[in-house]
């Protein structure tokens, strides 16, 4: 009979248990104290208003801890999520003002309805199967574009639409700085760069810049000289009821794949990192599903989605954290705020956020890969380049699905290059890597009657090609013999390659032995219904056993063959 807490951790809460409390807690402690800073520089960076960044903090951190895989994840907003949903804000906002706010927080809900579907399909496994070059490319092109759309608040301006509209305004903002939105923003960079790393794990360094930004903001500046986040609602969130407009559903519905896709990546890559810091193994499916939990309510609760934070993940582990009852601290802590730092958050200016963010954003930036991607090889680095260049000027969904699409052609190209490699036809000799002893001997005795076909590897359907362009050599041979016996699996181009391969030796009155076809290989045979018009005779099980069979049939067509075989 199981208790109570293990029907809980098996069923409901993945990796719950009771014997780590003090750890959890001070790890969900500083974890949302590092979450607050944040939650309001990416609410107020999307458009939506910091209170969305802080319901987007308690909803998904609450509930991706409750139903997700991942024990030791802290969820919540996110630079990559963020930079999605800003966009999706301004889009909807322009094309429709009356319900274009409800329509944005209708994706964030499709989001989490694509990543619940995601999970219940069983993709988990699937999703973080990409080549780094691509992850590294897109995130990196994340921190750019966060950087990029900063800007505009460091200098002391408004809000960017997005990284063009940045880009266009830049000269202007630069001429028209606010010095004092300047310094601070310089004061907030030199807090999180320049903070002892030691001071840092007892004081995160975004809350410190947080902290002195805004008081000497409040006691050095006069009120209007900088914008400010200004009054913000305290207290439970108003429902945002989907809102779905029959026009804009292709646009709806493709960015709230984008939101389910990201976030999925997003949280998955973190989940990696935690289980490598813990040394546990986390269930993708089940985490897909919490976080879409999470997204789901959050934009029914008018936040920001959220996905796997690694940073947060990774301080929440270093103090003490391990369960998922430290997530939820995090969010009670910072629900906690909510309802008693609604004045105290007033005053933050925006620059202080702009700073904070531009830290995120250099941080997201993969520094080290980009030092080295050349060394790797120049292919590599121009797809992480390219893939960085449509993450900032395209978009992200467009950016992953080229980068793969790329990656995937270049593998396809060294892998038919390493199958073609394998394909090898003896008709006289071998060097002594392929036969042994005896069947050299008896390839040699067959004086070039017989063609020895010998497949290696997995064979798909780069590999057809180079058995295709065999078809012309079967006419000078008496007999062929196509050896599958290091073939664990056969695609079902390579399939038809080889069937066309026998029917052009049959139509020439050849003899053909299929060597070594089992398992797998000959299960792809038999389905496509190939080769079944084939004498039994024909197949056999070994090499050796084939070449015995050719020589006895090339000496009984030729008497000096015959002839030699007696002495």
């Amino acid at each position: 009979m199981f208790s109570a807490r293990q029907f809980l951790s098996t069923h409901i809460v993945h990796g719950l248990h009771f014997h780590n409390l003090r750890g959890d807690f001070f790890g969900g402690l500083t974890a949302a104290i590092v979450a607050l800073p944040l939650a309001l520089a990416f609410g107020v960076s999307s458009g939506a208003g910091a209170i969305a960044g802080l319901y987007g903090a308690i909803v998904v951190g609450l509930l991706a801890a409750l139903f997700g895989g991942t024990p030791s994840q802290i969820s919540g907003p996110t630079g990559p999520m963020t930079v999605v949903i800003g966009t999706v804000f301004a889009a909807m906002s322009a094309s429709n003002t009356e319900n274009g706010m409800a329509i944005a927080f209708t994706v964030v809900m499709l989001g989490g309805l694509f990543q619940i579907l995601f999970g219940i399909l069983r993709l988990g496994k699937y999703i973080t199967l990409m080549p780094y070059t691509v992850i590294s490319g897109f995130m990196s092109g994340i921190g750019v574009i966060i950087i990029l759309i900063e800007l505009g608040p460091f200098l002391g301006h408004p809000n960017s639409a997005g990284v063009i509209d940045s880009l266009n305004n830049l000269p202007q903002y630069l001429l028209n700085a606010n010095p004092s939105a300047v310094g601070l923003g310089a004061l907030t960079l030199a807090i999180v760069f320049g903070m002892p790393r030691r001071l840092n794990r007892i004081l995160p360094s975004p809350l410190v810049a947080l902290v002195v930004g805004t008081l000497f903001s409040v006691l050095f500046l006069p009120e209007a000289a900088i914008p400010r986040i200004g009054d913000i609602p305290t207290g439970w969130p108003s429902l945002q009821w989907p809102v779905l407009p029959f026009g804009q559903i292709k646009t709806v519905l493709g960015y709230g794949l984008m939101l389910g896709v990201l976030g999925a990546i997003d949280s998955l890559l973190t989940s990696l990192v935690a289980d490598n810091i813990t040394q546990t193994q986390h269930d993708s499916d089940r985490e897909l599903i919490g976080q879409g939990i999470g997204n789901l309510v959050s934009g029914l609760c008018g936040g920001l989605p959220g996905a796997g934070a690694t940073m947060r993940t990774v301080i929440n582990v270093k103090a003490g954290g391990r369960t998922p009852i430290s997530g939820m601290v995090h969010a009670l802590v910072l629900l906690f705020i909510l309802f008693g730092a609604g004045r105290l958050t007033e005053p933050i200016p925006h620059a202080v956020l702009a700073g904070i963010l531009i830290k995120v954003g250099i941080d997201i930036i993969d520094w080290s890969f980009m030092k080295r991607a050349h060394r790797v090889s120049l292919t590599a680095a121009g797809l992480m380049y390219g893939v960085l260049f449509l993450t900032v000027f395209v978009d992200l969904i467009t950016a992953v699905a080229v980068g793969v699409f790329i990656a995937n052609l270049l593998t396809v190209k060294k892998l038919t290059a390493h199958q073609i490699e394998s394909i090898k036809t003896l008709s006289d000799d071998d060097d002594g890597r392929l036969l042994n002893a005896e069947e050299r001997y008896l390839l040699r005795q067959s004086r070039g009657k017989v063609l020895l076909f010998h497949l290696s590897g997995p064979m798909s359907f780069g590999a057809a090609k180079a058995i295709s362009q065999q078809l012309s050599m079967i006419g000078r041979y008496e007999v062929l013999i196509l050896d599958l016996t290091n073939v664990p699996q056969l695609g079902v181009t390579t399939s038809l390659a080889i069937e066309n391969m026998v029917k052009e030796a049959k139509n020439q009155q050849r003899t053909v032995f299929i060597v070594g076809a089992y398992g797998k290989v000959k299960d792809r045979l038999e389905r496509l219904q190939l080769l079944e018009w084939l004498p039994t005779q024909w197949w056999v099980q070994t090499r050796l056993e084939a070449l015995r069979q050719s020589l006895d049939i090339v000496a009984s067509q030729h008497p000096i063959i015959r002839e030699a075989l007696k002495r």
